[in-house]
């Protein structure tokens, strides 16, 4: 079944705060391979300008995989997620991420089209902090693979 085109458009707003802690950062920082002292210790990343220590810039994947998560559950949309691969990722930094952050992520649905027995769903999601200034601008293209696809192989 084919995913749903009405859904372009449609938004998923934030389901509540993400509360950046540095020990979050850390543990984030450590688990990509980066041993850059700006993720660990605050008297680095304050030499460096900063007010806290700051998350690598793919921290930012942790809340647009968590908004997405409504857009995934939403039985109307019609996605078999066992049938989801993660297409593409891009991020679009407003100001680094800082430990002590509280954001909130919206999701937007920019996209929704089927080409090669894949339906392409492109989204959007916007990261704000506590003020409502944005942070961080985070798109994912996630691909579905058509059931009868398979058959046409």
């Amino acid at each position: 079944m084919a995913l749903d085109p009405s859904f372009v458009g449609r938004c998923y707003p934030a389901a509540g705060t993400y509360q950046v802690g540095r020990e979050k950062i850390r543990e984030f920082a450590e688990a990509i391979g980066d041993d850059d002292e700006v993720y660990r210790d605050p008297s680095v990343a304050r030499a460096r300008g900063y007010s806290d220590v700051i998350a690598p810039p793919t921290f930012a994947i942790i809340l647009a995989l968590r908004a997405q998560q409504a857009l995934i559950r939403d039985p109307e949309l019609g996605l078999d997620y066992h049938r989801m691969v993660h297409g593409t990722q891009s991020f679009r930094h407003h100001r680094p991420i800082h430990a002590g952050d509280e954001l909130a992520a919206a999701l937007h649905v920019d996209s929704v089209r089927t080409m090669g027995g894949n339906d392409m769903l492109t989204v959007r999601c916007e990261i704000t902090d506590s003020s409502g200034a944005p942070v961080t601008t985070a798109r994912s293209m996630l691909v579905v693979r058509h059931p009868d696809a398979e058959q046409d192989r």
